[in-house]
């Protein structure tokens, strides 16, 4: 089991990094907070805010906004492995003048296992995505690992991982469907009980069916329980 673990997270390293030396990559950063709450033993919500933003782009370093999103779920659930959760999602482009603004409605269901320390998820997610000239209709599947990486059980102040890929699938009128495949790998820190924090990297495959695109994410994530 001690040596299954760093060879998890080294796999997907790999996947990430030997991506970004192709040409013509675009770079951006994503830095987020997340508020979660639990209503009662069945019922918990979730808010965030998500600010993404260019690092680079045409060969060259740059800094430019491209976004500001805010989302909220709620998730209900079925028992201790099955979760079934309905989200609403605003994407602020018009304030960047980067593309259209965006309204999303998504259902979720998740499925989790835990074995010897490492916890395997399987998230299933369909979206509605309300754009200003057409409504995108996309079908959503990750897979993702994440383990301790000390011990078997996760304590105050550890480290962790989390590595996941997922496929898109999006359709819309007139424009061909489209297919996507993300790669992520994520080293978080449980700081408190409530509180943890989360950096990594992400790589984006877009539109592979048609003409792909490689975009690399620098992922930040801060996520609070009240």
């Amino acid at each position: 089991m001690h040596y299954i673990k760093p060879l998890i997270f080294i796999s997907f390293c790999l996947c990430c990094f030997q991506l970004i030396a192709q040409n013509g990559f675009v770079s951006l950063g994503e830095t987020a907070f997340s508020l979660n709450h639990k209503v009662s033993k069945t019922y918990s919500i979730n808010f965030a805010m998500r600010s993404r933003y260019f690092l680079f782009e045409d060969h060259k370093p740059k800094y430019k906004q491209q976004q500001v999103d805010i989302y909220h779920f709620s998730t209900l659930n079925l028992n201790y492995n099955h979760k079934l959760s309905f989200g609403v999602y605003h994407r602020n482009r018009d304030w960047f003048n980067t593309g259209s603004n965006e309204t999303r409605f998504t259902q979720q269901f998740s499925y989790t296992k835990q074995k010897l320390g490492v916890r395997y998820g399987h998230r299933f997610r369909t979206e509605q995505r309300i754009l200003n000239t057409k409504t995108i209709f996309r079908q959503r599947y990750r897979f993702a690992v994440d383990f301790p990486l000390n011990g078997e059980k996760l304590d105050i102040g550890e480290t962790y991982l989390v590595n996941a890929i997922e496929g898109l699938l999006s359709v819309s009128k007139p424009d061909n469907p489209e297919t996507d495949i993300r790669i992520s790998t994520q080293i978080g820190w449980q700081f408190t009980e409530d509180l943890k924090l989360q950096t990594g990297l992400e790589h984006r495959l877009e539109a592979f069916n048609l003409k792909a695109k490689h975009n690399l994410f620098v992922l930040t994530t801060a996520v609070l329980k009240i």
